[in-house]
């Protein structure tokens, strides 16, 4: 079990990766927007199948590297910060894209909606910079549970994720409006994330490995 301080600081994290734009909320919007609650619903059922795979593969994975190559976990570190940075300045840059301009999608079948779904969040930067960078920063590896934490660290990301996406979906149409009639509040919610996802970069590239 990770300790109560390394959960809590995971699960903010988390819960503000979660809030911060990516491929995964621009798709579920854009899905929910143009054919409705339930296809955004059945989309987030695939998002989270793909974090499940992602969560497993990175915690078998992240057992042997943090034991025995530190070096190859220095290299993932600063790459997750520079993908971290790039996101920032696509947010803070001028003509930069807010989250909730959704794209037009054709309707398709349940069963698409779920793979669609699993293949968004699968072939997600975002995703795998996630369990592959922040999330060993929480791991003990003086431990000899590295695995359990990784697991429990990720099924609380995927909570956090789920539960923000969900939020999103039902809210879609609402928040979409608001912010086409409000630019001013579409500038600010971009340099927001810019400055969270800023933030993240320099704490990732900073912190030195435990």
């Amino acid at each position: 079990m990770p300790s109560p301080a390394s959960w809590l600081a995971f699960a903010l994290v988390a819960f503000g990766m979660a809030l911060t734009p990516g491929p995964n909320m621009i798709y579920l919007i854009s899905r929910s927007l143009s054919q409705g609650r339930m296809a955004g619903y059945l989309s987030l059922i695939g998002v989270g199948a793909a974090f499940i795979v992602y969560m497993l593969s990175a915690a078998l994975g992240l057992t042997a590297l943090m034991m025995a190559a530190p070096l190859a976990y220095d290299i993932l570190k600063f790459a997750g910060a520079g993908y971290l940075a790039y996101l920032a300045w696509q947010a803070l840059r001028p003509g930069g894209r807010a989250p909730f301009e959704a794209r037009d999608l054709p309707k398709d079948r349940p069963r698409k909606l779920v793979a669609m779904g699993f293949l968004t969040n699968l072939l997600n930067p975002k995703a795998a910079v996630l369990y592959l960078t922040l999330l060993p920063q929480f791991v003990d590896d003086s431990r000899p549970d590295v695995l359990q934490q990784s697991v429990i660290l990720g099924f609380t990301q995927i909570a956090a994720s789920i539960s923000v996406n969900g939020a999103v979906i039902a809210a879609a149409g609402a928040i979409s409006m608001f912010l086409a009639s409000r630019p001013g509040w579409a500038s600010a919610q971009r340099w927001l994330m810019g400055t969270v996802l800023g933030g993240l970069a320099v704490r990732m590239a900073t912190e030195a490995r435990r």
